[in-house]
């Protein structure tokens, strides 16, 4: 169903792209926005390598939500880990990592404000200011899952 990397000398091992994932603070999610253009904004997330897992925050209504809601369907990437070996350091190589999968809303509850801790441990440096700021927003985030059906990974050199 998803397409194979047509350039495959590019292509890196899953667990090079999942580390990338794992390492990366912000990645653009991709949904279908209104009247079928595409709509892509910058998130903070989580993965959960161990349940093939990426959770991010935001507002119960708006465009995100809306689109998810008509369209589960959903791309996420992130991009780092830049590069300079000193033979070409005018040409970086960079590394990308592209997910596709279904996302949803969760519901409301222990389990969701979990992974808001986790997620939000990931940002802030204390587990003190974590709780604080749950404490104030909590009730107002929700928490959104995708569930990873493909991913790949490359490096290519910017030239």
């Amino acid at each position: 169903m998803f397409r194979e990397m047509r350039r495959k000398k590019k292509e890196m091992d899953r667990s090079q792209a999942e580390s990338l994932l794992e390492k990366s603070r912000r990645g653009v999610l991709a949904v279908n926005g209104d009247h079928g253009y595409p709509y892509a904004i910058p998130v903070n997330y989580f993965y959960d390598r161990e349940n093939q897992r990426i959770y991010f925050h935001g507002a119960r209504e708006g465009h995100k939500a809306d689109a998810l809601r008509a369209n589960d369907k959903v791309c996420f990437t992130v991009y780092g880990n830049e590069r300079i070996k000193k033979e070409e350091a005018w040409a970086p190589f960079v590394q990308s990592t592209v997910v596709f999968g279904r996302c949803h809303l969760l519901e409301t509850g222990e389990t969701a404000m979990a992974l808001l801790k986790q997620m939000a441990m990931k940002y802030y440096p204390t587990e003190q200011l974590v709780d604080e700021e749950i404490a104030k927003l909590g009730k107002v985030v929700q928490v959104f899952e995708i569930e990873i059906e493909h991913m790949s990974g490359k490096e290519i050199q910017e030239r």
